[in-house]
């Protein structure tokens, strides 16, 4: 149902071009990979690092994300309980901030390449990829 969406790249973190590959080395929150892009899909060979600071502008979809965190952190407080002060909503963003951190970084990089990278059905074939010598680009 979603194939060929921009929300199954998203929701899968998968290629923006084939939906197939890994757009990270590993999960977001493995310590050891956290963060760290594939240098290209290992199913339709696109190159993930367009340009050298190609992800620079993922940084203002982070901030409209922890936004969003931060409106759903007051909303839920508000909901929760009878007394809320701004103590208790700082303390609970940041717990929040502190848990999703990790997820909101890698989707805000996925999403910053759904912006640039559109999906392409034809690099669900592999015959394709191998006789196609712009697909590298």
């Amino acid at each position: 149902m979603l194939e060929g969406t921009k929300l199954k790249s998203i929701l899968t973190l998968s290629c923006p071009r084939c939906h197939k590959g890994d757009f990270f080395e590993g999960h977001p929150y493995k310590m050891t990979t956290m963060g760290t892009l594939k240098k290209r899909c290992a199913h339709c060979h696109q190159k993930f690092e367009i340009e050298t600071g190609f992800y620079q502008g993922s940084y203002y979809v982070s901030y409209g994300l922890g936004v969003g965190l931060f409106v759903a952190v007051v909303i839920l407080n508000f909901i929760g309980r009878d007394t809320v002060t701004p103590a208790s909503l700082m303390i609970s963003f940041l717990i929040a901030l502190f848990f999703l951190m990790p997820l909101v970084y890698a989707l805000s990089k996925i999403i910053w390449a759904n912006f640039f990278i559109t999906y392409d059905e034809r690099f669900n074939n592999r015959q394709l990829i191998s006789s196609n010598n712009d697909s590298r680009t």
